[in-house]
């Protein structure tokens, strides 16, 4: 088996709703309606967006990120998904979907290399596409999931992220600890108790990914 991550350019809800914010957002598709998890809308914005477009059943809030049952399938709202292409070539997609940058971010699996590259072929007549990655799945091993590491680690807002991955290169971490995060929110630009908020919410949320696998 050989897996590809594409990233897709459209014109749907989902991508007008990130094309101008770092908001990300995960999406598994239930015929009848879609599960959301909207990451890093610190503003509300996309929420609104989302509900304006789409409309919301149900949501569950915390912090800046939002769980999201949506009244309606995205795919009763026009005709721009990836499914069509993906069963003309035998392919299958790896959810959930992810929407960022404007664009959706696709996990494609295909038996043999040929079937993604006619996949590919097929899709970039009608969208801009790139591809961020490829690699052959050679096996299933507990310590080596089918869907990568990537696939396991929690999506972190880009404020998450930054802060986080700051600390980490000035020593926040070592023991003893060789920063504080006065200084970390320094670096980043923003309030102590800023910095100390996107960082507690940057750790539970690995914490929380990890844990069973530990």
């Amino acid at each position: 088996m050989h897996q590809a991550v594409f990233h897709i350019s459209g014109e749907g809800p989902y991508e007008r709703a990130t094309a101008a914010s770092t908001t990300g957002i995960e999406l598994w598709c239930n015929d009848h309606c879609d599960l959301l998890h909207v990451v890093g809308d610190e503003d509300g914005l996309v929420l609104d967006h989302i509900r304006d477009e789409v409309g919301v059943r149900q949501r569950v809030a915390d912090g800046d990120d939002r769980l999201l049952v949506t009244e309606a399938c995205l795919k009763q709202h026009g005709d721009d998904y990836v499914e069509q292409y993906l069963a003309a070539h035998d392919c299958l997609t790896l959810p959930p979907l992810r929407y960022e940058n404007g664009a959706k971010v696709v996990r494609v699996l295909a038996l043999d290399t040929r079937s993604l590259t006619e996949f590919y072929r097929d899709i970039t007549d009608d969208y801009t596409v790139t591809v961020e990655s490829k690699r052959e799945v050679s096996g299933v091993r507990v310590d080596e999931p089918l869907l990568s590491l990537d696939a396991l680690l929690p999506s972190l807002s880009e404020r998450q992220r930054e802060v986080f991955t700051t600390a980490h290169r000035q020593g926040y971490f070592e023991m003893p600890r060789e920063t504080t995060t006065e200084a970390v929110a320094e670096s980043a630009g923003i309030e102590r108790r800023t910095a100390e908020h996107h960082l507690r919410r940057a750790e539970q949320k690995l914490a929380d990914a990890l844990v069973e696998y530990l």
